[in-house]
């Protein structure tokens, strides 16, 4: 096998009914991958649901989240079981949906060598903070906090500063429409999929010169998209606010739910060309044939 894909999911993979929009919603065929306190959640269309399905039976797909594992684990992605997925933003490999303790213990070195603890840096955000604007300070899987604010209420110079202040002592600060995530810049997606990468190099589940295919959405998206071979980013969401771009970087035509099944068939088209020369693989078929 010579490609590996790792994708985002929240407006990647997967979207709110407020992320695709009520007209979208109304207009398509979604399925609920999420329930949270018992209502629907997160949706997939039906189309993209068949191509995860699909991709998910060709190639390794990692998923890649800044979700906490209890938060990944309410999705039910097409194509599971995954074998590996990254949650916490990096924070967290899991192996058949099970922690590796290892890995866990190699970022909280990481992050004690490398800046600021999260207690000093809760400290100086609640300073920041008042109730008018903000709705919660969350701490996530004790590596990480981001608030859930009120954008219409959000001071303007807010965000701009506390990047400022977060990254003189070694952490990222982002703002994913209602979420300012303040993360340590030790912590990466790229990183833990650079470890799977290597684990499956290891176990010869994939060949040495595998091309690694990577989406996303936001900021915390950006070093992974950045060390991937072949990248694609929705056009919408922090990204396409902050008008990031890359060398060799796709973005797609369509927005919202539509931009995830427009990702699948980015994802399709790039894995049937790698495929199609694999030795291993002689009968790969293309992109749209049975």
């Amino acid at each position: 096998m010579n490609v590996l894909v790792a994708t985002d999911l929240d407006r990647t993979m997967i979207y709110s009914q407020a992320a695709m929009g009520e007209a979208q919603f109304a207009a398509l065929d979604a399925v609920c991958v999420e329930i949270y306190r018992d209502a629907p959640l997160s949706y997939m269309t039906t189309t993209a649901v068949e191509l995860l399905a699909r991709l998910a039976a060709e190639v390794p797909v990692i998923p890649t989240t800044t979700r906490t594992p209890a938060q990944y684990e309410r999705i039910a992605l097409p194509g599971s079981p995954f074998r590996y997925a990254v949650a916490s933003n990096g924070g967290r490999i899991l192996v058949d949906g099970a922690d590796d303790p290892d890995w866990r213990r190699a970022v909280e070195r990481a992050v004690s060598e490398s800046g600021a603890g999260l207690d000093e840096v809760l400290t100086e955000l609640r300073s920041r903070i008042d109730e008018s604007w903000v709705r919660s300070l969350r701490i996530a899987d004790d590596l990480f906090c981001y608030l859930v604010v009120d954008p219409a209420g959000q001071p303007d110079e807010f965000l701009p500063a506390w990047q400022d202040w977060c990254a003189a002592r070694g952490w990222t600060a982002s703002q994913q429409g209602r979420k300012i995530y303040a993360t340590p810049g030790s912590v990466t997606k790229s990183a833990a999929i650079a470890e799977v990468r290597r684990r499956l190099v290891d176990d010869g589940t994939i060949t040495t010169d595998a091309e690694l295919c990577a989406a996303g959405d936001g900021w915390l998206d950006t070093d992974l998209l950045s060390a991937a071979d072949h990248a694609i980013r929705p056009r919408h969401g922090e990204l396409e606010l902050l008008g990031w771009s890359a060398p060799g970087l796709t973005v797609t035509t369509g927005t919202g739910a539509l931009a995830g099944v427009e990702i699948l068939e980015w994802f399709l088209d790039r894995c049937s060309v790698r495929t199609a020369s694999d030795p291993g693989r002689p009968n790969a078929r293309a992109v749209g044939t049975s």
